[in-house]
Order: structure tokens, then C-alpha cells, then sequence
């Protein structure tokens, strides 16, 4: 298949990255095309972790591409999350490509022995073709991220494509150490690997760092921070770190759904509204579509693409999986699709934000309440 660094938007523009071993996706279709030539194209293993993986257009055409790969000799493992699964696809689905020889596994099915593992959830999106190719990402598998199947309402997402040999070894560890239940040996530091870094939170210990990253970045902030997120509630000193890089004249751009597929996130997130403008941030809502891309640029000098939120959830409960930058060819190209998505987007001003009614302070307070389970 065509490996050149490019990605193509729905009007068929090129967006230019000049980088060897890193491309950048921002809309499913191409995404989907090279992830599926890139399983077709596998010769020894498929490794896929997806939160959702719809029985659907696009599943099922990701089926056809896994059995396929099986049916040539290809060892194939799918590991999808029970909960992000549950209303997407039938038991059905995933036991005929069990039969047809895909490995399936589903992350914390529900269990009366131990109901609080429920809340965690494996949020990840990682393929790994052979030991050449890594996606990582915010795509699920499902219509929704498809402008042939969902046309102008397609969700709005990044993810990249990587044969970094380095960073293929390192995800191929990640994606083997959940599967057969053991721990990974953590290095003392994260690896770094010609400017690139997976950061993952698979147990306690990486997830204290993984929250580290995104906080150190922010506080070596000395020109802009620029965040893309679709479920913001960060915890208190995530919170605190935004407004003081704000405070000390660092111009922090928040970019935030207008449609959400979580409304109750939503309340939460504009509850927070005053209080950032108040400090100087840089409110955004992107109109039109779900905006799902998790992306947050520092100076442009570092940039992360991945799967985590600025969210509890994100932070203190689900596996999340990200990819640090700081390669100039990669933090550009973010930043550059961050200001087509302010083009698209509406400011909010703080002289605009009308008092909030009791009925929406009150779900404010509910969803406050309940943001560790959203």
C-alpha cells in the first residue's frame, strides 16, 4: 500500500506532513482504508484493541479484512472493552470471528465477584500490523466516524500511523502484557525514540506519570497551549495547572464540543466556563458535529495524540494509550487542523454567559457529583 505521509480530508485536500515514519489521520475514511490495506498487507500478526467495535458498514468490513488475514496464516487478537461493546455489537458478532479463528477477548465483562471493575475500561484504540505498523488514536470502529456512512454528521477525530520499529516493539509489549494478564517491567523513565513516546496508564504506578506528563507540559508552557478534548473535567490540580500557565501570560486555547454524545459531560464542562474566562483561557465550541479528538500542543514543540480525555475518567480509571511529540513536523500538523477546527468553531465570551437557570445548576451539581463515573 501507499505509505506516503499525508492525510485527505472529505473534499479530497492534502494536508502536507513532512515526516518519515509518522501520519497524521483527521477524518475516518482514509483512516479506516490504510488501517484495513494495512491488515490485508500483514504476513505474521494483527494485534487490535478498539473501546468500540460496531457491528456495523464499517465492522463489518474490518471482520471481513481480520478473518481474511486469519484464513493466509496471520495470527489475529482483537481485545475490545465489554462496556464500550455493549449496545454496539451482539455476542453473535464477535463468536463467528471467533470461529473463523480470531482471538477475541472482552475487557471486564460484567461480574458479581467484582461490579466496581465495571468502571474500568480499557479506552484504548491500537493496531499493530506485523512488527512494522502502530495506530493510535481516537477512531473507534463504528459508522460514526464515516463521512460514506454518516455523511456531514461524521464525528471529527485524530489519529496517527507510526512504523517507528521502536515504538511497534514498545505497543506490541502493551498490547501483549494486558492481554495475558501480567505486569510490564516499567522502565525507570518513558522511552523516547527519535522525538516520540507511548505513554500508557496500565497500572498505578503509569498512571501517576501519565498524569505527569500532561501537567509538566503545561507547566513548561511559555507561548500557548492548545487543547482539543471532547469530555473536559479535569481534576483540581489539572484544573489549577491550566490557570496559572493562563495566569503567567500563556495564551491556553481550550476546544470543546458544541454536540456532545455525552450531555451530562457537557453540563459539567460549561459549569466551568466562568471561572476559566476568568483567568484568561480561551473558550472554543466546535459547531456542527461530535468533535471526539483528544490533542493537546505546548509551544509547538511538544504535542500529544491519543485516546485519553482531560477527564476523571481518563486519568483515574480507564486504559488509555497516547503518543508524545516532540518532532516539529508532528506538533505543527496539529496545530495547523486546530485552527481549521477554531474556523468551525464558536468563541465564548464571558459578557455572553447568561446566569444559569436552578434546573441547570442543579444538573451542574449532579454531574460535579458523578464525574468520576462519567
Amino acid at each position: 500500500m501507499n505509505n506516503s505521509s499525508y492525510a485527505v480530508d472529505p473534499e479530497g485536500e492534502s494536508h502536507h506532513q513532512a515526516d518519515p515514519d509518522a501520519r497524521l489521520f483527521f477524518e475516518g475514511d482514509p483512516l479506516y482504508d490504510a488501517m484495513i490495506g494495512d491488515i490485508l498487507d500483514a504476513r505474521k500478526q494483527v494485534l487490535l484493541e478498539s473501546y468500540i467495535f460496531a457491528e456495523d458498514v464499517l465492522g463489518h468490513r474490518f471482520a471481513r479484512a481480520l478473518t481474511t488475514a486469519v484464513a493466509r496464516g496471520v495470527h489475529v487478537r482483537l481485545h475490545v472493552d465489554a462496556v464500550g461493546c455493549l449496545f454496539e455489537a451482539s455476542s453473535r458478532f464477535f463468536r463467528q470471528l471467533s470461529q473463523q479463528g480470531v482471538e477475541v477477548r472482552h475487557f471486564h465483562r460484567w461480574s458479581w465477584r467484582d461490579p466496581w471493575r465495571y468502571n474500568s475500561r480499557n479506552h484504548c484504540k491500537l493496531l499493530i500490523i506485523d512488527d512494522k505498523v502502530t495506530y493510535i488514536g481516537g477512531f473507534n470502529i463504528h459508522n460514526a466516524s464515516s463521512a460514506r456512512q454518516s455523511g456531514a454528521r461524521r464525528w471529527r477525530d485524530t489519529h496517527v500511523r507510526l512504523t517507528n520499529p521502536a515504538i511497534t516493539r514498545e505497543a506490541v509489549a502493551i498490547f501483549q502484557a494486558l492481554w495475558e494478564h501480567r505486569k510490564r517491567r516499567l522502565p525507570r523513565k518513558h522511552p523516547v525514540h527519535d522525538g516520540l513516546m507511548l505513554v500508557s496508564n496500565r497500572s498505578q504506578h503509569e498512571r501517576s506519570r501519565f498524569r505527569s506528563v500532561f501537567r509538566e507540559a503545561m507547566a513548561q508552557a511559555q507561548q500557548h497551549i492548545r487543547i482539543t478534548t471532547p469530555y473536559f473535567a479535569p481534576d483540581p490540580l489539572t484544573r489549577r495547572h491550566m490557570i496559572k500557565a493562563a495566569r503567567r501570560g500563556v495564551r491556553v486555547e481550550l476546544l470543546l464540543p458544541a454536540v456532545s454524545d455525552q450531555r451530562l459531560l457537557q453540563v459539567l464542562a460549561r459549569s466551568m466556563y466562568r471561572e476559566l474566562l476568568d483567568a484568561g483561557i480561551h473558550i472554543f465550541e466546535y459547531r456542527n458535529r461530535v468533535l471526539h479528538a483528544k490533542t493537546l500542543t505546548v509551544d509547538g514543540r511538544w504535542g500529544t495524540v491519543g485516546t485519553a480525555n482531560l477527564d476523571y475518567r481518563s486519568f483515574f480509571h480507564n486504559l488509555e494509550l497516547n503518543l508524545v511529540s516532540t518532532r516539529n513536523t508532528i506538533n505543527q500538523t496539529l496545530d495547523a487542523q486546530f485552527q481549521r477546527d477554531l474556523a468551525q468553531s464558536d468563541k465564548i465570551q464571558s459578557g455572553n454567559l447568561s446566569q444559569p437557570s436552578l434546573l441547570w445548576r442543579v444538573l451542574g451539581r449532579i454531574a460535579w457529583g458523578l464525574r468520576r463515573w462519567l
